[in-house]
């Protein structure tokens, strides 16, 4: 073999063995790079469903109270005859006459006058009040030192379809607020009408 021979045979062979390694080097160079981390987006939950409240035991939503239905009070204005009109408010300024003479003896600078129908009465504390019936109208009318005039028609409360029959009450009745002449003189003057004329003033227990 000649010279010229042998030096290619041994370019050759060097070659042969330098390919393979920057092969080689790639493949640990590519191996040995650090893969990049993978990013994870956070999830988000979506549902077509309310958040359920639950209730003190486990397996138990949230429990509504049951609504109570409020009996309705039937109210309306008496349709009076002129005689019935005088019979209830003549009544009625008696009972109020005889309590509040029983207190004008009880307490001192307390004034009470009744004519003609027209009932004054006068409270040191709170003024004078003028109380008097009014037949055209069928109403009781009333002047307060504190609250202005006032007048009261005779109102039926109750007999609705859920009470016995016959058992309404009556009440002369302010129509603004629905109060009552009771409540004016309790209120106004700590006159309780509830309370027997006669026994105004004593323990009530």
């Amino acid at each position: 073999m000649t010279r010229t021979a042998l030096t290619k045979l041994t370019r050759a062979a060097s070659r042969t063995l330098r390919n393979p390694l920057p092969q080689r080097s790639s493949v640990l160079l590519a191996t040995s790079k650090p893969a990049p981390a993978a990013i994870f987006a956070p999830r988000k939950l979506f549902t077509t469903s309310s958040a359920s409240r639950r209730g003190i035991m486990p397996d138990t939503d949230d429990p509504q109270p049951k609504p109570h239905p409020q009996e309705e009070v039937k109210t309306s204005v008496a349709e009076l005859t002129d005689a019935e009109y005088h019979d209830l408010a003549d009544a009625y300024l008696d009972t109020v006459v005889t309590k509040l003479e029983e207190i004008q003896d009880a307490r001192e600078g307390v004034d009470v006058e009744f004519a003609a129908g027209v009932l004054t009465v006068t409270f040191p504390a709170a003024g004078t009040y003028v109380i008097n019936k009014q037949p055209p109208n069928k109403q009781i009318w009333l002047s307060s030192p504190i609250t202005g005039p006032k007048r009261y028609d005779y109102v039926i409360v109750g007999d609705s379809q859920n009470e016995k029959e016959g058992t309404a009450a009556g009440a002369w009745v302010y129509g603004r607020d629905g109060s009552t002449l009771d409540d004016l003189f309790l209120k106004e003057l700590d006159v309780d009408l509830s309370i027997a004329p006669s026994t105004y003033g004593e323990d009530q227990a």
